[in-house]
């Protein structure tokens, strides 16, 4: 991300939101965060074998509560209440997920839409939650539209 200041990027809840984002720029997205007071959580999809695997990852990553339901609206719920995990800002760095983003598309795009809606409230609360999935940058050139 040359000649990004990511401080200022990360800031701005206006642009957070659900991005593809270049592997090697993962450091240091989380180095701004975290400089910004912001809750960073990594979420390792290596292996994930479909949508329960997945948002239990998430729910572990993030340190859902016990009251948290395991299916996609209880995910939802969840990403948009976060008093559990007060900060500044949130960033959720989805790592290692090609081979579940190739095997599962539907379950991804129901994700992103779920990732975004929570984009969304937290935006209209003027705080930033931003989910990022750092990618190669040749796979990140395909992705590109």
């Amino acid at each position: 991300m040359n000649g990004i200041d990511l401080r200022s990027l990360l800031a701005d809840p206006s642009q957070a939101g659900t991005y593809f984002v270049d592997a090697r720029d993962r450091l240091a997205l989380a180095e701004a965060a975290t400089a910004l007071d912001f809750a960073v959580a990594t979420v390792d999809l290596a292996g994930c074998v479909g949508k329960d695997d997945a948002i239990a990852r998430l729910a572990g990553a993030l340190g859902f509560p016990d009251w948290f339901g395991g299916n996609w609206d209880a995910l939802a719920d969840a990403l948009g209440d976060l008093a559990w995990w007060p900060a500044a800002g949130h960033v959720v760095l989805l790592v290692n997920a090609g081979p579940w983003r190739e095997a599962h598309p539907e379950e991804v795009l129901t994700l992103v839409s779920i990732l975004d809606g929570a984009a969304d409230a937290w935006r209209s609360r003027r705080h930033p939650f931003w989910a990022l999935w750092p990618v190669p940058a040749d796979t990140l050139e395909q992705l590109a539209p």
